[in-house]
């Protein structure tokens, strides 16, 4: 019989009334004495190494990027990532970002008597250029709720390509990608190759007034570049849910600068991301059993 070790407690019963042939033992609370399995699901709990020391083949991790994953979980002959498990809430978020931005919130939202009524200097997203740095899962999932508001998207990706991919125009280069961008959205991967992907350089490009959002990773962005956009007003504003590092210390500028809006890496917090990883998971269990490849298996090279 297959056993599978599952981390996250509240995914148990439905796997298991999906696979009645498997056995599921929960090891969020302890890693019982002697048990061992084929299979992991989580990989970032505080048994994870234990486990994989007993033999686990296959680490299915809950969450997408790997760079914030343990080295003993990387360290499993196979290790499968739930990319497109958080593309629901965080492209929700992106699309509340643009609406803040676009409205000016929260800045229009009325504590006393303003000075005029009836009138604010506001725009819409209606025609905007919305850039996306990432065309994965949730870069598309972006994109989709974007074409509603019928924004013009346009996307890169890692594989080099040019010409359309429905109504989403791509294009090479990031200088191509930021150059008429009223929104640039950050979604890709962090690597060695992507790490401080938007510098100086790339903020000199740049439609002046362009609305930074990254729902990605902090170091994607050269922070200190970031500032220097802002002051200048090249970047009008930065919806940030990572920064580099994170925690971000109490007192950085990034808290108390008038241009910046902070969450605390939450975008992909909801119901929709713990049922989307199980589901990405049942997916791959069924795969497995049948002998069929894996989806989301990382690339230990590439770091994604």
């Amino acid at each position: 019989m297959t056993t599978v070790l599952c981390e996250i407690s509240l995914a148990v019963e439905p796997l298991r009334a999906r696979f009645p042939e498997v056995e599921f033992i929960d090891i969020s609370e302890s890693l019982p004495e002697g048990v061992r399995g084929d299979i992991l699901f989580g990989g970032v709990g505080d048994h994870s190494a234990e486990a994989i020391a007993r033999g686990v083949r296959w680490v299915q991790l809950s969450f997408t990027g790997i760079d914030h994953a343990p080295t003993a979980t990387l360290r499993a002959e196979i290790v499968t990532t739930a990319r497109g498990a958080g593309a629901i809430p965080i492209a929700e978020y992106v699309m509340a970002s643009l609406l803040a931005s676009s409205r000016d919130f929260p800045r229009h939202w009325l504590r006393e008597a303003p000075e005029r009524w009836n009138f604010q200097r506001t725009s819409a997203l209606y025609g905007q250029n919305l850039a996306v740095l990432g065309f994965g899962g949730i870069g598309r999932r972006v994109a989709t709720l974007a074409e509603a508001f019928n924004m013009n998207v346009i996307a890169t990706r890692r594989h080099e390509s040019q010409g359309r991919d429905g109504h989403v125009t791509l294009v090479r280069t990031i200088s191509e990608l930021v150059a008429n961008a009223d929104h640039l959205v950050l979604c890709a991967p962090l690597t060695s190759e992507t790490r401080h992907i938007i510098n100086d350089d790339v903020l000199h490009f740049v439609r002046p007034g362009v609305h930074l959002v990254n729902i990605a990773r902090g170091g994607l962005v050269d922070q200190d570049a970031l500032r220097h956009a802002l002051d200048e007003g090249r970047v009008r504003r930065a919806s940030l849910d990572v920064t580099d590092p994170e925690p971000l210390p109490e007192g950085h500028w990034l808290y108390s600068h008038p241009q910046v809006f902070l969450t605390p890496h939450s975008s992909w917090t909801g119901t929709p991301f713990f049922s989307g990883a199980i589901d990405i998971f049942a997916d791959n269990l069924a795969r497995y059993l049948a002998n069929e490849p894996l989806e989301g298996v990382i690339d230990r090279e590439l770091g994604y």
